[in-house]
């Protein structure tokens, strides 16, 4: 994990605003489905990279314990304004809390920007340690930034010595996200002893014409939902879009 550059990275992105887009919002109300499918009354849930607070928020307000973990200050903040209960640390060291002390674990950002297969096991293992439950996780996938940033905007051949000959993505040019494809996920699954409960397309085509839903109307936006979560749980479509959800349970 380049801490550093993360750090600069967030301190001038705007997460908070950025899921309020139509286009993101898939991939919110997406995961937010399947919380609540798992959430039993009064679980608490550690909220492991937080970012501004999107997550915690919703679900401190509806009563759960949210506990939120977060590498920048700048987010932080924002989190403490909001009356989020926060730390400041990052998803391979969860040492100050105990084994078992949360129903929950979320890791929706940490996975994107862990850029080794070792850090990803460390954070998939201390989430293991800390949960009691469910892990639920958001993985960044290699086929939609290969065809999204390389081949739709034209970046292909400017990156092609960051691509291995079967075209998967060694590192990204900032050396901030990391992709990877299905056995990458199911790798770390089984490195870490976890059984999965359901894999999810988290959202789905949204991404590749994210300009056509932001400008949609509700009525057709609404359509565009229905369309999407009575296909998410396909697995022919796993991988073809931008994250994959992934929960998992001891």
């Amino acid at each position: 994990m380049n801490e550093k550059e993360l750090i600069n990275y967030y301190n001038k992105h705007n997460e908070d605003k950025r899921l309020k887009t139509k286009h993101a919002n898939i991939e919110y109300i997406t995961a937010m489905k399947y919380i609540h499918k798992y959430l039993s009354f009064g679980d608490s849930i550690l909220d492991v990279g937080a970012g501004t607070g999107a997550y915690s928020y919703q679900l401190m307000n509806e009563g759960y314990d949210v506990t939120a973990v977060e590498l920048v200050k700048h987010n932080l903040k924002y989190m403490e304004e909001k009356g989020i209960k926060c730390y400041q640390g990052n998803a391979i060291d969860l040492s100050r809390f105990k084994d078992n002390s949360f129903d929950i674990v979320l890791l929706f950002g940490p996975m994107y920007h862990l850029l080794t297969m070792e850090e990803k096991v460390k954070a998939l293992e201390e989430a293991k340690r800390v949960s009691k439950k469910y892990i639920f996780i958001s993985y960044c996938m290699n086929e939609f930034a290969l065809i999204y940033h390389g081949f739709m905007e034209g970046y292909i051949k400017e990156d092609i010595n960051n691509v291995d000959n079967k075209f998967k993505i060694l590192k990204d040019n900032d050396n901030l996200y990391s992709y990877v494809r299905l056995k990458d996920i199911n790798y770390l699954k089984n490195k870490c002893k976890l059984k999965r409960v359901k894999i999810i397309n988290q959202d789905g085509p949204t991404e590749y014409i994210k300009n056509i839903v932001n400008k949609m109307d509700d009525e057709t936006y609404e359509l565009f939902i229905k369309c999407h979560f009575s296909t998410c749980e396909n697995k022919e479509l796993l991988g073809a879009g931008r994250h994959i959800l992934d929960i998992l349970k001891k």
